[in-house]
């Protein structure tokens, strides 16, 4: 069956569970030495190992979309079925890219204000000023590693939006016009990709760097 994209929900509900429970989590993950800067960095991993996955599928949905315009002859149902489980495959991973973007925003918004809360505690006006500038300096690390993904993410939604109108229409009309008409198509969809695949790979860089920045 052919979906919408319905990643933008999944998001939603990650935040709601992350927002009800999150205070016992980190008690939890405390009790076993596990500090929220340690969950930050596991979360950036996480979500850079998503958005590796949802290039490589990508680009598997693109060539199967240069198949499909290029078929001349067979069991058109088939190449259907194929292009549409592609499609399904990238929404998937476009859902979990951006609910690992979601979890590692709201660690780290978790971590900067107790951060800054924690400031006030020192008696030493030395030691406070230096860890106020370590945390002005992680927050704007954290802020170029966040816009760098959310474009990534952002980046999905035409190529997704395009994939899903292209395999509607197939869907529609199961015959050789219907891949004609595809292949007008082929180019802008080529391009988006190449730019979604590029804004992935500066996302991967930057979370790299961030987490190279956090273990230093």
């Amino acid at each position: 069956m052919l979906k919408k994209p319905m990643y933008l929900a999944g998001s939603v509900l990650v935040l709601v569970f992350l927002g009800g429970c999150s205070s016992a989590y980190y008690k939890t993950m405390e009790s076993m030495g596990i500090e929220k800067r340690d969950i930050l960095v596991d979360r950036v991993e996480e979500a850079r190992d998503a958005q590796d996955s949802a290039s490589e599928q990508f680009a598997s949905a693109l060539d199967q979309f240069r198949a499909t315009v290029n078929f001349d002859g067979g069991d058109l149902e088939e190449v259907y079925d194929r292009l549409n489980s592609e499609y399904e495959s990238s929404s998937a991973e476009a859902g979990d890219v951006s609910e690992r973007i979601d979890a590692v925003e709201s660690v780290a918004e978790d971590l900067f204000n107790e951060w800054a809360q924690e400031l006030e505690q020192y008696s030493r006006a030395d030691m406070r000023r230096t860890s106020a500038s370590l945390l002005k300096d992680t927050r704007t690390r954290y802020g170029k590693l966040m816009a760098s993904m959310r474009r990534a993410e952002r980046s999905m939604e035409p190529v997704l939006e395009a994939f899903h109108d292209q395999v509607l229409f197939l869907k529609h009309n199961l015959n050789a016009r219907a891949v004609g008409a595809l292949r007008n198509e082929l180019d802008s969809i080529e391009r988006d990709t190449a730019n979604l695949i590029k804004q992935m790979q500066k996302a991967i860089a930057e979370a790299n760097a961030f987490i190279d920045s956090m273990k230093s």
